[in-house]
């Protein structure tokens, strides 16, 4: 981890995540939770004032040093008992079968080998479990695409190896889930970066 990833880009993160135009997303996908609960990519914690009561824990996971440091700070819902464990999602410490569900939010577009953590995703939750997202990632205009394929490796190492050009439900499908939910569209800003998946999906 280089000095502009250690000192900058966290920074940077937390700014851009902050934005009211995502608050809705995190309501609704934070807000379906239940029981215990693992977040991947927790962040600097913005998902956590909005879990209900329902859910019972949170685990957080998170590789960013930092970003785990404000997390630790972030507001929260009162008696909400929160773990946070610095890890990839590629190698999550955790037993098969551990939680109820599981929660990404903007977190697939830029793990390493987002295969490879929709694998752990599954194995970590339990029978019946749920993994609720949103991510952005591939748009089905073909410019969009071009411009999103076309940016990717510009944009990668200046935002913490995002990709824009994932598509998200193949993902999803190829690690063994059944989407029960999927809605997609732009947020607002620019279409290359703004095309959004919001859903939920169980093991198969």
């Amino acid at each position: 981890m280089n000095a502009y990833e250690r000192a900058v880009l966290p920074w940077l993160i937390h700014w851009v995540m902050r934005s009211r135009r995502l608050l809705p997303y995190r309501e609704r996908v934070a807000g379906a939770a239940r029981g215990r609960v693992l977040e991947v990519g927790i962040g600097s914690g913005l998902n956590l004032r909005h879990y209900g009561p329902a859910v019972e824990s949170v685990v957080g996971v998170e590789p960013s040093p930092r970003l785990l440091a404000w997390a630790r700070r972030a507001p929260r819902r009162p008696g909400l008992a929160v773990e946070l464990h610095r890890a990839p999602g590629e190698r999550l410490p955790f037993a098969p079968a551990s939680f109820d569900a599981v929660v990404m939010t903007w977190t697939l577009c830029s793990v390493p080998d987002a295969a490879r953590a929709l694998q752990e995703l599954r194995r970590v939750l339990k029978p019946g479990g749920r993994l609720l997202f949103v991510e952005h990632g591939l748009a089905p205009q073909p410019w969009v695409r071009a411009w999103q394929r076309g940016l990717t490796p510009l944009w990668r190492p200046l935002a913490g190896g995002c990709h824009l050009d994932r598509p998200v439900d193949a993902l999803v499908r190829a690690a063994g889930f059944r989407l029960e939910r999927l809605e997609t569209g732009y947020a607002p800003g620019p279409r290359p970066m703004t095309f959004m998946y919001e859903g939920a999906a169980v093991p198969e």
